[in-house]
């Protein structure tokens, strides 16, 4: 008998006939003898719908009322997948975020989780009770209703399963695993068998859709065996855990990575003197503006210029920021560029083979993919390229790295 924490998505329990298709599978675990503590996320659209809701009302709600608002969508879906699993003869409870009592500090909206007492789930678990949890939500110090944010729920199940201590965290979505790059771009990517949480982890961050960063973080962080496997249909999924010695002969990639969400800015003739950046890229900070690559030159006339991205959305905000310190600086000039990708090479391989990134450059070179900015990692090496070029670039890199073989099914 295995205890596993199943998370399933909105796209998952969309419909009451995608609710009793979740609730036959939970029989069906349970029958084998596992325990099972359930998390759901609400029905796919209906944050959304209930957002819209508060807009028409006011155009700027508090956090707090509208933590409150959104939580309601998982308590439906928690209600009607107990009524589902009752009808087929499953003793099944429900559980808000605050009913479990998972704590959270009061951030509203971007909730981080403190503790979750598991007394009431392991006493449902003892008396042979499915648990099923509304995920995305919690309770503060002070009882207020908190949320964590989208994409929540995956961090709700780990975290979960992690104070469970359960055998496997399941991750149920529209996908069937993690695949090498996005197989909607690449027909022969592959689903990998398993992946490391630094390699999912460098993935999801790098754009790949698949997993939530902060569940990862998490599942990291507590050793929880992580699944990702589809709702709609059977089969073994992508297994996230800890890298042990056979990993050092795995293949040199796992995967590709990618993110259109990207701008470019660049500040020149500031300078070239200690502190520069700090000077710069702390007035980014300060205006809550996220920066990831970062590149600086210095010219021969003691000037430096510095290139960073940010998300696309933040691109007039930040550029508002450096037309201000350009003022301050006596910068020269300021250039902005939102057709830019975010490409990025991932595997715990990369720390015991060499020529990776000459690879790469060499793949991107004879497509003739000129490379903006460089960035790289233990186990990751990112380039900036024109928008215009990323698909392109993925399909080339996919095959210079032999990502379609076989024989890196095990990666």
């Amino acid at each position: 008998m295995s205890l596993i924490v199943q998370k399933y998505g909105g796209t998952s329990v969309g419909t009451t006939e995608r609710i009793e298709a979740v609730a036959e599978k939970i029989v069906s675990f349970r029958d084998r003898g596992d325990d099972l503590v359930v998390v759901v996320s609400a029905m796919s659209g209906e944050t959304n719908r209930l957002i819209a809701l508060a807009a028409d009302i006011h155009s700027d709600p508090s956090a707090r009322e509208m933590d409150v608002l959104v939580s309601t969508g998982e308590q439906v879906t928690i209600s009607l997948l107990c009524m589902a699993l009752h009808k087929r003869g499953c003793d099944a409870r429900s559980y808000t975020g605050s009913q479990v009592r998972i704590l959270t500090d009061n951030s509203h909206s971007k909730a981080r989780i403190q503790a979750i007492d598991a007394h009431r789930m392991q006493s449902d678990l003892a008396a042979g009770r499915v648990v099923v949890v509304a995920g995305f939500q919690g309770a503060d110090e002070d009882g207020n209703i908190t949320t964590l944010g989208r994409g929540g729920s995956d961090t709700t199940a780990v975290a979960l399963a992690a104070a469970l201590k359960a055998d496997e965290c399941q991750i149920y979505t529209d996908v069937d695993g993690v695949y090498t790059t996005d197989p909607r771009m690449v027909q022969g990517a592959r689903r990998l068998d398993r992946i490391t949480f630094e390699e999912m982890l460098e993935m999801a961050s790098q754009g790949s859709k698949v997993l939530q960063i902060r569940a990862v973080e998490f599942a990291g962080k507590y050793k929880v065996p992580l699944r990702v496997l589809s709702s709609f249909e059977d089969g073994p999924g992508t297994l996230i855990t800890l890298e042990d010695d056979d990993d050092m002969e795995k293949p040199v990639v796992s995967g590709i990575a990618f993110n259109r969400d990207e701008a470019k800015l660049t500040i020149r003739g500031i300078p070239d003197v200690p502190g520069i950046a700090s000077s710069v890229l702390g007035a980014v900070g300060r205006a809550n503006i996220e920066v990831d690559v970062i590149v600086q030159n210095v010219a021969q006339d003691n000037t430096a210029s510095l290139t960073f991205t940010v998300h696309r959305n933040d691109l007039s905000k930040a550029k508002d920021v450096l037309e201000s310190v350009a003022k301050e600086l006596g910068a020269t000039t300021i250039e902005a560029d939102a057709d830019i990708a975010k490409l990025a090479l991932v595997g715990v391989g990369m720390r015991s083979h060499a020529g990776v990134a000459a690879t790469m450059f060499e793949a991107l070179a004879k497509d003739n993919i000129n490379i903006q900015m460089i960035s790289t990692s233990e186990i990751k090496i990112t380039v900036v390229i024109d928008e215009r070029y990323l698909e392109l670039a993925v399909r080339a890199l996919h095959s210079a790295f032999e990502l379609d073989q076989e024989d890196t099914e095990e990666a």
